[in-house]
């Protein structure tokens, strides 16, 4: 059965006075406009279950007028109910504590409450709540609503402004500013901390309000931003963990005579100040498997290791690893020898 397409009833919400600020944290709308969609997929989904001549696009339309009726009601008396009727007997308790105050949060767990009282018999009786068909079921619809625009997102954020306005009690996420005129209102609205902004960065589309601009820029992913292990690099954000671990010059490294005994580490770009200052050390890590036929004393070790560095330490210390410095070792001991 198609999914009808017909849009659901306004919410039974009083609009806001013509002279009251309309702006809310549309980062926090969107959020709560994402929850809507599962949520009546679930509730359609739970309906039917066990019913063999309907399924959820049967009782889509009905169910999302009533969930929206059901969600602005609760929503209204959200904090009266929590305060008349608080689940801790201790009347000395704070009656919200414990309670989620995020709305997105309360919206969460008010949709749950709505799917749980349209669940059929079969499903409180069976292990239809726990079993992955639901869970499927639940995706696949609401992926059907989705793709059909059966409840588009622009619909859902008006509902959701609505939602957000009636549980933002601690004024976080919308603005409560009324004004006496239309002047005084729009004056105020082009200086609203709540008033909608766009990200800047390039390939970003976030959207939020003013006030959480500075919090936006310091987590978003295409925000160029300096590279975080000191680099004279500047590159998009999502880069860094890429950038820091195969290519910043600044990356800490192990020594490539780690396998010979030399325990340092140090960033990538310091390669060739180490092996300049640890080349004493080096030779000796070396020299052993150079001469292990011979057996060398240790005394023996440290004469040549001095000798090479006095006659050809230029030489040596621009080998970078095992293999080139043996070579030059080698080559090095030839030429003394001759």
């Amino acid at each position: 059965m198609e999914l009808p397409v017909s849009d659901p009833p306004p919410a039974k919400d009083a609009a806001p006075p013509s002279h009251s600020c309309p702006h809310c944290d549309a980062e926090m709308v969107h959020k709560i406009a994402q929850l809507l969609l599962p949520g009546l997929a679930t509730a359609c989904v739970d309906a039917t279950a066990g019913n063999l001549f309907s399924g959820p696009s049967y009782v889509a339309v009905d169910l999302r007028k009533e969930m929206v009726e059901y969600l602005t009601q609760r929503s209204q008396t959200y904090l009266a109910e929590s305060i008349i009727h608080p689940d801790d007997a201790d009347l000395d308790r704070n009656p919200t504590e414990g309670k989620p105050d995020d709305p997105a949060d309360i919206v969460s767990d008010l949709m749950e409450d709505f799917a749980s009282s349209k669940r059929t018999i079969f499903g409180r009786v069976s292990g239809w709540l726990l079993s992955d068909t639901r869970e499927d079921k639940i995706d696949d619809f609401g992926q059907e609503m989705e793709m059909n625009r059966f409840w588009p997102i622009d619909r859902r954020e008006s509902v959701s402004e609505i939602l957000l306005r009636n549980l933002d009690f601690k004024n976080e996420f919308h603005c409560r500013m009324k004004f006496d005129t239309e002047k005084a209102l729009a004056e105020h609205k082009n200086g609203c901390e709540f008033r909608p902004a766009e990200c800047d960065s390039e390939g970003c589309t976030a959207k939020f309000c003013a006030a959480h601009r500075e919090r936006h820029y310091a987590a978003c992913p295409y925000r160029v931003v300096a590279c975080e292990q000191g680099c004279p690099e500047s590159l998009v954000r999502r880069e860094m963990d890429r950038h820091c671990i195969t290519v910043c010059p600044m990356r800490m490294v192990n020594c490539p005579f780690f396998p010979v005994g030399c325990q340092s580490a140090f960033p990538a770009c310091g390669l060739a100040r180490h092996c300049t200052e640890f080349l004493r050390s080096h030779l000796l890590c070396v020299l052993p498997l150079v001469h292990k036929p011979e057996g060398l004393s240790t005394e023996e070790m440290e004469r040549r290791a001095q000798l090479l560095e006095e006659q050809a330490q230029g030489e040596l210390s621009e080998a970078l690893d095992v293999r080139s410095l043996t070579f030059a070792i080698k080559e090095q001991e030839a030429e003394i020898r001759n």
